[in-house]
């Protein structure tokens, strides 16, 4: 599965042509590889289990094990706590959580997460250093690339933050994984997928792209290297529909279930 690394440096649309191909130029440290282009693939950041037949992309959570035989992307939370983790911020690091002028937590009401606070250079190298442990495990485990959740975190922040502090972080977390061996994908702010680019990016997860006319703007970017999550059956249809021959697809459902659920979805083009 490993592809030999290109010589770094060359500019965006350089990046492009390589991603494509499916291998980038590490920055520093070991080659890595980019996932291949317009394959099946699964989205399992909640409960892991055996892929489908034909399988040969899927995306887990940090804390399960790879699975065996194909690319996997390793999920972070980068910017906000997961919701089970929230405890274990408080307790070890309440200082690197988001505050309101009351002394309250700011908080992504949808999915109950306190969002980090990225709005200094010391906060940031602080998070970066305890992200970066938990992408060092990813690459020990036997993951190919590394998903950071909620690089759009700014904008639940109520002006607390802004994208210069999010592109900041993305910097410090990319060139931990390239020096682990990982590619890092951008995640969120299809609007900034130029920046996302000089923040070390090499590819894309797009959620619900289809739903916000937002693909085209990641393969602006990243060409077909943009891995797509459509959690309406009428978004995945129009993915489908208009990219289908030419990025990676899935339908998933909302609360990412297992097939032991009632509530579990799965469908790809």
């Amino acid at each position: 599965m490993k592809a030999k690394a290109f010589i770094a440096g060359a500019i965006a649309l350089a990046l492009t042509t390589l991603g494509a191909m499916g291998a980038v130029p590490a920055q520093a440290g070991p080659a890595y590889d980019l996932p291949q282009v317009n394959v099946k693939w699964d989205y399992q950041i909640g409960p892991a289990y055996s892929p489908n037949s034909g399988v040969t992309l899927v995306s887990r959570d940090r804390e399960a094990s790879p699975a065996p035989g194909i690319y996997n992307i390793c999920y972070v939370n980068a910017f906000q706590t997961q919701p089970h983790e929230t405890r274990w911020w408080k307790n070890n690091h309440r200082n690197l959580l988001l505050r309101k002028a009351s002394g309250g937590y700011v908080v992504d009401s949808y999915w109950g997460e306190v969002l980090l606070d990225i709005s200094t250079p010391s906060k940031r190298r602080a998070i970066a250093r305890i992200l970066g442990r938990w992408i060092d495990g990813c690459a020990l485990d036997g993951f190919d690339a590394v998903e950071p959740d909620n690089l759009d975190s700014w904008t639940r922040s109520g002006g607390r933050l802004t994208k210069d502090n999010a592109f900041a972080l993305a910097r410090l977390i990319s060139e931990r994984a390239h020096n682990e061996g990982l590619a890092i994908a951008q995640k969120n702010a299809a609007g900034q997928v130029g920046r996302g680019i000089d923040a070390g990016f090499d590819f894309a997860v797009a959620e619900e792209c289809g739903r916000y006319k937002e693909c085209g703007a990641y393969r602006a970017g990243y060409g077909d290297n943009v891995v797509v999550i459509e959690y309406r059956s009428q978004d995945f249809t129009y993915s489908c529909n208009r990219w289908g021959d030419q990025l990676s697809i899935v339908l998933r459902d909302r609360g990412v279930k297992g097939p032991s659920s009632d509530k579990y979805i799965y469908d790809w083009c």
